[in-house]
């Protein structure tokens, strides 16, 4: 992920994406997680920025552009997935067979990290920013906070909280800046990333 708390000349390009946005969206997530820890641990060896891209593509067109919210730039080059309270996510797609088959054989680990995370899930109602990306490339811009702020601020006047987890200290110091704080450090099984756990409260800057 790219610094989300730079200057956001550009943040006037932001749109609600659309169906014939996702591919170009997908390529942009995988790229920018190309590097990044969990997705490095998460995602088999075997074919990895082809089975990255597709779990991108999935989590974006099955799960964030009909039960939640995905913001893009004009040009694709930054986006954000969220789901939303009071939006139930069909439970089959976190078990699909076309996910799983994405996951490989690390699908067992993976499941592992995650049943310990759900722990440290808040039980309220949130908004859940579960992926932002800005492609390698435009990183820098300011792309990462614009994507990120049309939900901070439908979150804000819903009066609702924003959850997100993340595998870098980095983030951490990021989102910080956006006024999320951490609510957990939690150290996963079979040599995940640690991953912060962040809330931020309505109106928190």
């Amino acid at each position: 992920m790219t610094d989300p708390s730079a200057p956001t000349e550009g943040s006037a390009l932001v749109r609600p994406a659309t169906g014939a946005d996702l591919p170009a969206i997908a390529d942009t997530l995988a790229d920018a997680f190309a590097d990044y820890p969990w997705t490095r641990w998460a995602v088999p060896a075997d074919g990895y920025a082809e089975r990255l891209r597709a779990l991108q593509l999935y989590f974006a067109e099955r799960i964030g552009l009909p039960y939640g919210r995905v913001w893009t730039t004009a040009d694709n080059a930054a986006a954000s997935v969220w789901t939303v309270p009071g939006t139930e996510v069909p439970a089959e797609l976190f078990t699909s067979p076309e996910l799983a088959a994405l996951y490989g054989d690390r699908l067992h680990e993976v499941g592992r990290a995650d049943a310990v995370l759900e722990s440290h899930r808040p039980s309220r109602p949130c908004w859940f920013l579960a992926t932002v990306g800005v492609r390698r490339d435009r990183q820098g811009e300011g792309l990462g906070r614009a994507v990120v702020e049309p939900g901070l601020r439908a979150a804000d006047a819903a009066g609702a909280p924003v959850f997100l987890e993340t595998a870098t200290a980095d983030n951490v110091r990021i989102y910080r800046r956006l006024g999320f704080e951490v609510t957990a450090e939690v150290d996963l099984p079979g040599g995940a990333p640690t991953t912060w756990c962040m809330e931020r409260e309505p109106g928190s800057t």
